[in-house]
């Protein structure tokens, strides 16, 4: 059997990716945690001290808000919801990303016509 592959966040990506999830509608951490790895097929394994510490950076700096509620299993939980602020800025970040891994794909295919080959 081969060895569990990690799965780990690229660095800078975790705001992103919870900005994102909270564009949909409200969530308490464990749901955000448990969304994440199911829209990634598994990929993303946000880990919870990470999470939460984003989920607190996030809400100091006004990107997104918390209240006090009850989850599905009744139990209370925080849950969180994108500001104007935190709208604004997952749109300006995601472009920034996408712009950034369409770089990325471009060094990895192969070399086109016009490239330097020294």
């Amino acid at each position: 059997m081969p060895p569990k592959q990690e799965r780990t966040v690229l660095p800078g990506t975790v705001e992103l990716l919870i900005l994102r999830m909270l564009a949909d509608g409200p969530l308490h951490g464990f749901a955000l945690s448990r969304r994440l790895l199911e829209r990634s097929g598994g990929a993303i394994d946000v880990q919870d001290a990470a999470l939460y510490q984003a989920l607190h950076r996030l809400a100091r700096n006004g990107v997104i808000a918390g209240e006090w509620g009850v989850s599905d299993n009744k139990r209370r939980a925080r849950f969180y919801r994108l500001t104007g602020k935190g709208a604004r800025r997952l749109a300006a970040e995601e472009r920034q990303f996408r712009d950034y891994v369409a770089g990325v794909f471009r060094v990895l295919g192969p070399a086109t016509e016009g490239d330097s080959g020294s």
